[in-house]
């Protein structure tokens, strides 16, 4: 299914066509499932949510998405992949008041910087480094969000954001350099 036949499917949604939330539900499933499993593939090892799970959880959560005017395909996908997040950061807090701070979840940051050495954060970490990143620029903490989380590519986040292919990639390269000195540094500069 094109991307046009996905962005009227979303129309029809928003106009209250139950029956196109389920032949949207049917054409997308694929890609939230792609999405899920890059997140998952960044958790730790024995992780109990697996990417079906992470699917449906995030499926729920966006069908109460109805106050949304969906622009696109690529709108849509960035929103769902922000659920993702949010859904395995509140299961990570979770995890780790359930055990008193211990065994943090621990995500590879490789992806996001050039750096030589690969960095170990916790979720929280990130949470807080893009949490803190969109207080300065809102739209580079949503390439990331975009990009890592999502895997989505520089053409859909053109698409999803409105903006020309050369602005992502340089407001890419600015949000990989900000988050990792927020990291490396902390949110009090030590």
């Amino acid at each position: 299914m094109t991307g046009k036949d996905i962005t009227l499917l979303l129309q029809d949604w928003q106009k209250g066509d139950e029956a196109a939330l389920e032949d949207l539900m049917a054409a997308v499933y694929s890609e939230l499932h792609r999405i899920s499993k890059n997140y998952i593939s960044r958790e730790r090892s024995g992780h109990t949510l697996g990417p079906t799970g992470l699917v449906n959880e995030a499926y729920f959560r966006l069908i109460d998405h109805n106050r949304i005017t969906w622009q696109n395909r690529a709108h849509f996908f960035g929103v769902a992949a922000q659920v993702m997040r949010r859904i395995l950061i509140n299961y990570a807090r979770e995890r780790n008041t359930a055990k008193r701070g211990g065994g943090v979840m621990v995500l590879s940051l490789d992806n996001v910087t050039d750096a030589a050495e690969e960095e170990g954060i916790d979720l929280e970490a990130l949470e807080e480094a893009l949490n803190a990143l969109g207080e300065v620029d809102q739209r580079k903490a949503r390439i990331v969000e975009m990009k890592f989380f999502a895997g989505m590519n520089e053409k859909e986040i053109s698409e999803a954001l409105s903006v020309s292919s050369a602005t992502i990639r340089r407001e890419w390269r600015t949000a990989r350099a900000w988050l990792f000195r927020f990291l490396k540094e902390g949110s009090d500069g030590s």
